[in-house]
């Protein structure tokens, strides 16, 4: 979602409002889904997956959010661990 029409779900987002957020059901779902795994993973359920896919999620777009999920908390971890701050970005990109 990008653009000056997306700006108020953009923001409820950023916030972690999602009942603020012009969002679909499914869309809710599947970042409730990711909130789990981010926070507790040993968490997720198999109840809670075929919940995804009755919304209409297929297992494919389920575990690409799966790996995203993981994929940007290792990326964060190691940020941190660096020391690496996005306003830092342009000192450590090739000239």
């Amino acid at each position: 979602m990008q653009g000056p029409e997306f700006k108020k779900t953009a923001e409820a987002l950023h916030a972690g409002d999602l009942d603020a957020a012009e969002i679909t059901d499914a869309e809710r779902k599947l970042l409730e889904f990711v909130e789990t795994l981010t926070r507790h993973a040993y968490r997720i359920t198999d109840e809670q997956v075929e919940g995804l896919r009755e919304v209409g999620w297929s297992d494919a777009a389920i575990a690409e959010a799966v790996y995203n999920a993981a994929l940007y908390a290792a990326l964060v971890r190691i940020a941190d661990a660096f020391d690496i701050n996005p306003h830092d970005i342009d000192a450590i990109l090739p000239k």
